[in-house]
């Protein structure tokens, strides 16, 4: 059934309580409260009801909140050589689909949650120790500090004995008219820590592919695929931002020793232009909230800020100075988007109350310096910014309710999603083992001005899994249209680009997957990059990559790296690219 759209908070009425409009949903209508009382989601349903979609409760699936410890092992991908195995669970069982988490019935979005928020006035994207570094000198992380920093050759790593990756003219032969080809082909090689290692990137700095994983940042031509240097740090790389500074710069988190469970408490900075690593210097982690928290990244401009449950340190990125630490006040941001607006995620809340009162934020990342806030209905918690002009904000509330909230360029309240019948599933890299949490890393979302793009929950379709796109109005929250992916393939929305919603199409057997568009009116899909039906099974080797798009050319990177035994973690496809 479809939903009305959310209400908008009365003229003027910033930083008072309101309600959706009585019997929303069949619901008798609210009690009314006093204005200083906050007001609960009318529609919400216990957990013994259907949700507000239609749709039948499914069992709830563990999800790690905030300042939890670390959640457990992402899926591992099949090699190579072996298509992913489709999972034997009915649709909407719950279980994970491919392309990421399963929410339970948090895949409905719950309607009038928003109702109950309080506004207060006022894009991505998206790899190891050498995994196919290929010959040449690194440069290894030197300890200045006693824990690690500087620089100092190496030798070329070891050869690791494994079949090399299959070449690209190999998997072109036979590619069709208007088919693109594969550039090159990267596989791990290199011998990793029990249970793998998750990949950091990839960052693109003009014609370089920049992953960091394991102990090593490495940098390849995205034409050819050849090593262009590779950075060897003494501890393993722990957090990043998504995003590099505009001048190729970037800080990453490292770990501060290399015993197993080593804390995430050290920043490196990296010249992703040349490979040379700069300053580092470690940080405080006091308390067990913020040693047990995630670490969340981001860039914005010349500052990078290290977000954690219980306050945010920022930094100079040029030279390492501390700009600002914990601000005053009972509220802390936790973690900032990357890019050019300063959007940040803050907590209220004391430990005792498990950090349950959030806001939304623009804060200064130079100063530390708020400019306006939007208050969440407290027991709901910041999730993602699935965009930030214009702003879309993921809420969840514990492991069953979700909700996205689209705001104005001030802050205010502009409306909410409309969920309809449709389960949504956006992949986020938050769950995968590394000790960083970003709050802007999904892929199957993309915002302009007017419409949103969210891809929907895959289902199987005569033993395949598809899915589709649905586009929101973003003045209304209510969708426009929907676009269904081909039979056995799934569509993600990587970005709005020339007009044009972009988005990753996988593979299938016999069909390769690429890089296709949708006009903002929806309509037939248009081929920007046809990846070759020749490459399809490497292609589909690839379980949930991380996917990136720029200059012609698309990079698929796997977001873990593990096997069952060495050998298989050693030939690993890593990384493929395609082009014209």
């Amino acid at each position: 059934m479809t939903q009305p759209p959310g209400q908008q908070p009365p003229q003027g009425g910033f930083g008072a309580p309101y309600d959706p409009p009585p019997g929303l949903y069949g619901q008798p209508p609210a009690a009314p409260r006093p204005p200083s009382a906050p007001q609960p989601p009318t529609a919400q349903q216990p957990p013994s009801a259907h949700s507000p979609y239609g749709q039948p409760p499914r069992p709830p699936v563990p999800q790690q909140s905030y300042g939890q410890p670390q959640s457990p092992a992402y899926p591992q991908p099949p090699a190579y050589s072996q298509p992913p195995t489709l999972p034997s669970q009915p649709p909407g069982s719950g279980a994970p689909g491919p392309g990421g988490r399963s929410r339970g019935r948090t895949s409905a979005l719950v309607a009038a949650v928003l109702a109950g928020v309080l506004a207060v006035g006022g894009g991505v994207w998206f790899a190891v120790s050498g995994d196919g570094d290929g010959p040449g000198k690194s440069v290894v992380g030197k300890p200045d500090d006693g824990k690690g920093g500087g620089t100092e050759e190496s030798g070329a790593p070891p050869t690791t004995g494994v079949s090399p990756a299959p070449a690209p003219g190999e998997l072109n032969a036979g590619r069709e008219a208007g088919e693109g080809k594969v550039l090159w082909v990267q596989q791990n090689g290199v011998d990793l820590p029990r249970n793998g290692a998750d990949a950091q990137g990839p960052w693109i700095v003009g014609d370089t592919v920049v992953k960091a994983m394991y102990r090593t940042v490495s940098a390849y031509s995205l034409v050819d695929g050849k090593q262009k240097w590779s950075l060897r740090l003494t501890t393993g790389v722990c957090a990043a931002p998504t995003r590099a500074a505009t001048d190729g710069k970037i800080v990453i988190g490292v770990n501060d020793s290399t015993a197993e469970g080593a804390y995430c408490d050290h920043l490196q900075m990296i010249d992703l232009t040349t490979g040379k690593a700069g300053w580092r210097k470690g940080y405080a982690r006091p308390g067990a909230w913020d040693g047990l928290s995630d670490v969340t990244m981001a860039i914005n401009g010349d500052v990078v800020t290290v977000g954690r449950t219980s306050r945010t340190d920022a930094y100079r990125i040029s030279d390492g100075k501390v700009l600002w630490g914990k601000l005053p006040g009972n509220c802390q941001p936790f973690g900032f988007v990357s890019g050019d607006i300063p959007i940040a995620a803050t907590s209220c809340q004391t430990e005792a109350d498990d950090h349950k009162e959030q806001q939304v934020q623009r804060i200064d990342p130079a100063t530390g310096r708020v400019r306006w806030t939007y208050k969440v209905k407290k027991g709901w918690q910041v999730d993602q910014f699935y965009s930030v002009s214009p702003l879309v904000v993921s809420l969840k509330k514990g492991e069953e309710e979700w909700a996205v909230a689209v705001l104005n360029a001030d802050g205010t309240y502009r409306s909410q999603l409309v969920g309809g019948t449709d389960d949504y599933e956006p992949r986020c890299t938050k769950e995968q083992r590394t000790q960083g949490r970003n709050l802007d890393n999904c892929v199957g979302v993309a915002a302009e001005a007017d419409t949103f793009y969210m891809a929907t929950k895959p289902e199987f379709v005569d033993k395949d899994m598809t899915n589709a796109v649905v586009a929101f109005d973003l003045s209304t929250g209510k969708s426009k249209w929907r676009a269904a992916a081909p039979a056995g393939q799934t569509l993600m929305p990587l970005r709005v680009e020339g007009g044009r919603v972009l988005m990753y199409l996988s593979a299938t057997k016999g069909r390769g997957g690429g890089i296709m568009a949708l006009a903002p009116t929806g309509g037939a899909l248009l081929p920007v990059l046809r990846h070759p039906a020749s490459a399809a099974q490497v292609e589909r080797g690839f379980f949930a990559p991380l996917v990136t798009y720029a200059d012609g050319r698309s990079l698929l990177m796997h977001p873990t790296v593990s096997g069952v035994t060495d050998e298989e973690e050693k030939a690993m496809l890593t990384m493929v690219a395609f082009g014209d």
